[in-house]
């Protein structure tokens, strides 16, 4: 009975340092897939961060970013305070409220009579928490004191009409995040079929589909957007609008990926597990996509990566431009507009520039990724 004990505790003890080194392991390859991958899960952070705040956007936003505060235009960020006044440290971090002393040159001082404690899951605007649930909680902002009147809490200061910059900037991310990728989506999705088509139909489709391509690519693309936005009313609807410049984007920009597309099926059909699959008398859309289209998938994610950025800037340019979306809405592009006064320039660069260091980030978040999945298929080839 005892051998039988020892045996069955060291059975378990056994069975633990298995599972512990499991766990071990697991955690090594993780770590080993970091350090090999650092580009692309670097990238694969900085994306999914811009797209999370897209997502929840209205519940980090403390405010409407279509109310306007009259009496605060073109106001600084707020400081955020521990100290107050006489020198007392608070654990809780406080605002003053503000006045404006000069209406001209717009300058406001602090009134360091009250202070106003930060908190948060407050109350505010409602809304649709992931477009389904109905709530009015925010992330932070100043508590509500029985209908008092309170302060706002700017982080970014507000726009020339008294919209706060900060709930602004966020609400901005969703169209501009979505108008770009949606449209690179699409003009790609045209591009390989096309460029399936001219790699499989033949010398006359592939000829004809080729020059047409052509004469796309030799065409300024920015310049033929402008040229197809012109043609619609400006005054649009945020949904048509978006779905307009989607349309425009991938009726603009397949050429490119119908270029790669139509090479690599011309690659790929003088492979042998191809010239395998059509003596088995396998039909052409079935070696297209069962045999071709995964082999030729990491190039054309990379050339996707590559496209994206563009699509985005380009949607920028346009809201900047005054074609895209249209006030009170709000994208980077037209929170960019602001920046065009050399005087509000001067006073606010960080305020004003807020949306370009946005789109900075998430294009350097794209570029990342895909130089991590060039690296890839370099190991790959190798």
């Amino acid at each position: 009975m005892n051998e039988t004990a020892e045996q069955m505790e060291d059975a378990s003890l056994s069975g633990e340092e298995t599972r512990e080194e499991k766990r071990e392991s697991r955690f090594v390859r993780v770590l080993r897939f970091v350090r090999r991958r650092k580009k692309f899960v670097a990238g694969l952070c900085l994306v999914v961060f811009f797209y999370a705040v897209a997502i929840f956007a209205d519940f980090l936003a403390p405010y409407d970013y279509r109310s306007q505060l009259r009496g605060e235009p073109m106001s600084p960020p707020n400081e955020i305070h521990f100290l107050d006044v006489e020198g007392n440290w608070h654990a809780r971090p406080f605002i003053y409220a503000r006045r404006m002393v000069d209406p001209l040159e717009r300058r406001y001082m602090e009134d360091t009579s009250r202070a106003y404690p930060l908190a948060l899951l407050t109350k505010g605007y409602s809304y649709k928490l992931l477009g389904i649930f109905p709530t009015t909680r925010h992330l932070f902002g100043l508590r509500d004191e029985g209908g008092t009147r309170q302060p706002r809490v700017q982080l970014l200061g507000t726009d020339t009409l008294g919209r706060d910059r900060f709930s602004r900037l966020l609400i901005a991310s969703r169209f501009s995040l979505v108008i770009g990728p949606l449209g690179t989506l699409l003009a790609s999705a045209l591009g390989i079929f096309i460029g399936c088509i001219a790699g499989f139909g033949g010398r006359f489709v592939d000829a004809t589909l080729m020059r047409v391509a052509d004469a796309m690519m030799a065409l300024p693309t920015l310049v033929l957007i402008l040229a197809a936005r012109a043609a619609f009313p400006l005054e649009l609807p945020p949904a048509r609008a978006a779905f307009l410049m989607i349309l425009i984007f991938a009726l603009v920009g397949w050429a490119e990926m119908a270029r790669l597309a139509r090479g690599l099926v011309l690659a790929l059909r003088r492979r042998e597990f191809v010239l395998a699959a059509e003596s088995l008398g396998l039909s052409k859309m079935r070696i297209l996509f069962r045999h071709i289209l995964p082999n030729a998938a990491r190039p054309l994610l990379v050339q996707v990566t590559l496209m994206l950025p563009y699509f985005l800037l380009t949607e920028t340019a346009l809201s900047f431009l005054g074609v895209g979306l249209q006030e009170p809405e709000a994208s980077w592009g037209n929170m960019l507009a602001a920046a065009g006064d050399t005087n509000l320039l001067r006073n606010h660069p960080f305020t004003l520039l807020a949306p370009a260091f946005c789109i900075f980030g998430f294009v350097l978040g794209v570029r990342l990724l895909s130089d991590g999945l060039k690296a890839r298929d370099a190991r790959g080839a190798s």
